[in-house]
């Protein structure tokens, strides 16, 4: 059948002429006459021009045309061509607002529908009664005028050279973050800024999927790339919301596992691809993409959680084993940690074990303390579940948990947080500013609150999230000093014109309100070098609010005077003495970390003068010193067994020092014996650890002794039962050597030995006192009762009343 010639006066269909009747919305339009199609479809020939076949040679290298209309396909109109400068600003990925373009709208005479599908051959719309072939506009867009009165429901079939996928359209959907957490994140006040931030899978308007989102206020556009679309972002702009810096894009389909960047065009015009701020898991390093992921541990340590706070912190045993997780048993991960790491730190009785940094970082060698990822576990070892089970695993043995944070610098890799979106935006403007003098790496802008805000929430993320029960939070000092490390002109002073930092300490001290206020029986620690008053003082009485403080003081002194040959230090007996002057002035830990046994400062025993006999009874009553000194303990992985050699991160400890069949093990395992009887007698020994804090929990007996090389001293619980600490710093016995002791109640009472570093089983010479010590009224140290003692050399001994 032949079509009727209209007349020359009937106007050429376009968008803006009146509409054909729309049939109800997803309903078929009318059927058209066998071999015709309905006006406007993608098959239709124009309406005043007859069909008339092509020569051969016109269809070569064409398209070929689009097959015939199957019933119950709409007509699809050609749609009003975009603006050019929004076509321009789409494909630079520079629109703030993509979803106004594309997806479907409202439009005269139907609805519009666009899409951007870069490479695909063609695209369809499909729905309920709908089928309709989109026209291809160049440059991967398409787009059609449909005749309908109401957005329909609807999903796109894409076709490519050698496939067709059936998806979901991104841009059918309403934003996916809520006006509050908008109004949180501007006011720089999200708490759980992990839950509007980064990617996180969800269902949204019935539809699985994933939600991405980044602040980016500077950005001209962003978009997201990645294993799904080929690491083409072209066709998955974000959109801007509002004045908030935040883009977001819900894409369906996406779901754990998917590998992404995002892809941001800069003020300038330029792109960068970037690692996203908030992701929850990254790929194992050296590949720096981020990855869509979701919690499923279930955890099984609520008997911990509700009990860990039961007792502060301060008045409470607190003996901390330092660990780097890649090197402690070096290939192991996380869950296969976790069958061994619980029992060893049991076996050894520390109350608490201190993970140094587990968050991403791109370089093994800076120990994590360089962070590229601040809400994902190091992926080298596992996942984020998998490490949820080390943590669930370590409570479980009744081993609390704490993990090294970072919040002073991050590196400056052009993949990750420098210049995020093209200007500084984590690091402070002013370049001599942001520059770290020591590490090369930049300094966070603690004045920006969305900054704060994502340190804030990072530090309770790990608590909340993880279970973590304390942060130690590292270079504390070069955040809170403006010279720090800088010479006479290279910083300016703050307002006031001094050389404090009053964004850090701001900083600092919300940091600790929030994460105290939300995660009770927390604790947090501060790397603190200076003499900065107030580090562990709350923050409502104008201190940092801290609860433990290192006391890098103590460290220093101790190792030096340790270091000395014995008949050097009697000249050097203040520097075993001088932390009691300000003992109480912040709640301290004593430190022998791993930055005490790198870098040439050798090993713990190493440390120690003499014969190799000599160097292990150095370092045991150094322990015996350092356990009952006021104050918590923390000693580092290796430390434990007296291993001679410095840590290094490529093998870690060197566990064949503790094989039966090397011949020094029994010199190595007498050590390690040795500071698991310290952590059980000072477990069950109050008086070395409820009152820590406070003067009345410590006396002096014998203080002054230089030339003997003694420091006695007694430590008192909360009721007043006494322990004696005696050590001889010198290769000698000290026979009857008589010490002042307070009169005890009761009848009868003596003194037993609890504790004696140079017992036989340590490898010690075993001069001990196997029986009990009567007390005798001989007047010493002013006191009316005195024990007379004999000292084992290099040793510390501890008694008390039974």
């Amino acid at each position: 059948m032949t079509a009727r010639k209209p007349s020359r006066k009937t106007p050429a269909p376009t968008d803006a002429a009146p509409p054909p009747p729309l049939p109800p919305a997803g309903t078929a339009p009318p059927r058209a006459p066998a071999g015709t199609a309905p006006p406007g479809s993608p098959t239709a020939e124009p309406a005043a021009r007859p069909r008339r076949k092509k020569p051969a040679a016109a269809h070569a290298g064409a398209e070929p045309p689009h097959p015939r209309q199957e019933p119950g396909t709409h007509g699809v109109r050609p749609a009003l061509p975009l603006d050019p400068d929004d076509r321009a600003r789409l494909l630079a990925g520079a629109h703030h607002a993509p979803h106004d373009l594309l997806g479907a709208h409202p439009a005269r005479g139907g609805v519009v529908l666009r899409v951007l599908r870069p490479y695909a051959r063609g695209v369809t719309v499909l729905g309920k009664g709908l089928r309709a072939r989109l026209h291809d506009d160049g440059d991967g867009f398409f787009s059609g005028l449909l005749p309908m009165s109401a957005l329909p429901e609807y999903r796109l079939l894409v076709g490519y050279e050698d496939t067709e996928i059936e998806t979901q359209d991104p841009y059918r959907f309403l934003p996916a973050l809520g006006e509050f957490d908008l109004h949180l994140i501007g006011e720089g006040r999200h708490e759980e800024l992990w839950t509007a931030l980064g990617a996180r899978p969800m269902e949204h308007q019935g539809v699985a999927g994933t939600r991405f989102t980044v602040w980016a206020p500077d950005a001209r556009g962003v978009r997201v790339a990645g294993d799904f679309n080929y690491w083409d972002g072209t066709g998955f702009p974000m959109r801007s919301l509002g004045s908030s810096g935040v883009w977001e894009l819900f894409l369906p389909g996406i779901g754990e596992g998917a590998l992404y960047k995002f892809d941001i065009c800069r003020p300038d015009g330029s792109h960068t691809v970037r690692a996203d701020p908030m992701a929850r898991r990254a790929e194992v390093p050296p590949s720096t993409a981020s990855v869509v992921t979701d919690r499923h541990h279930v955890w099984q340590d609520g008997e911990w959680m509700a009990h860990r706070g039961d007792v502060p912190v301060h008045e409470a045993p607190f003996s901390v084993y330092e660990v780097h997780l890649p090197s402690w048993r070096p290939g192991l991960t996380y869950r296969q940690l976790a069958s061994q790491l619980p029992a060893y730190v049991k076996e050894l009785g520390f109350t608490h074990v201190e993970l140094m940094p587990v968050a991403e970082h791109p370089f093994g060698g800076s120990w994590g303390y360089q962070v590229t990822g601040f809400y994902a576990p190091t992926s080298r070892l596992g996942s984020p579940d998998d490490f949820r089970f080390l943590v669930d695993s370590l409570h479980r043995a009744g081993i609390g948990v704490l993990m090294d944070w970072v919040p002073a610098h991050f590196p400056r890799d052009d993949w990750a947080l420098a210049e995020f979106d093209g200007r500084p935006l984590y690091e402070h403007p002013d370049p001599a500013r942001a520059a770290h003098p020591d590490w090369g790496t930049l300094e966070f802008d603690y004045g920006r609150k969305e900054v704060r805000n994502f340190l804030v929430s990072n530090a309770t993320y790990w608590c909340e999230e993880f279970h973590v029960d304390g942060l130690r939070v590292d270079a504390v000092a070069s955040m809170l000093y403006l010279d720090y490390s800088r010479e006479d002109g290279q910083w300016t002073p703050n307002e006031h014109g001094g050389r404090e930092n009053p964004d850090a300490v701001a900083f600092l001290q919300e940091m600790n309100a929030t994460v105290y206020r939300r995660n009770p029986g927390v604790v947090t620690i501060a790397e603190e070098s200076t003499a900065w008053d107030g580090v562990t003082r709350p923050t409502d009485s104008g201190g940092l609010g801290f609860g433990l403080k290192w006391n890098m003081g103590w460290m220093h002194d101790s190792l030096q005077y340790m270091a000395k040959e014995p008949v050097h230090r009697k000249y050097h007996h203040h520097e075993m003495t001088f932390s009691m002057v300000y003992a109480y002035s912040e709640n301290y830990v004593l430190p022998i970390s791993h930055d005490e046994v790198v870098h040439g400062k050798q090993a713990l025993v190493s440390k120690m003068p003499g014969d190799w006999w000599q160097q292990r009874a150095n370092h045991r009553a150094y322990l015996g010193f350092m356990w009952a000194h006021p104050g918590k303990q923390l000693l580092f992985m290796g430390q434990e067994f007296a291993q001679g050699a410095e840590w290094s991160e490529g093998h870690g400890p060197d566990w064949w020092l503790l094989d039966p069949s090397y011949g020094a093990e029994a010199d190595h395992r007498g050590v390690r014996t040795l500071v698991g009887d310290l952590n059980a007698v000072y477990a069950a020994t109050p008086a070395l650890w409820q009152r820590d804090t406070v003067p009345e929990g410590f006396d002096w007996v014998d203080g002054g002794a230089a030339e003997d090389n003694v420091l006695a001293f007694l430590r008192f619980d909360a009721q007043g039962s006494p322990l004696l600490a005696v050590s001889n710093f010198s290769p000698v016995v000290r026979h009857a050597y008589r010490l002042g002791v307070p009169t005890v109640p009761g009848d009868r009472v003596v003194w037993a030995e609890v504790l004696n570093t140079d017992a036989a089983r340590y490898g010690g010479g075993d001069v001990c006192h196997p029986g009990p010590l009567e007390p005798e009224a001989v007047p010493a140290h002013g006191r009316n009762a005195s024990l007379s003692l004999t000292l084992p050399p290099l040793a510390t001994v501890w008694l008390r009343p039974v």
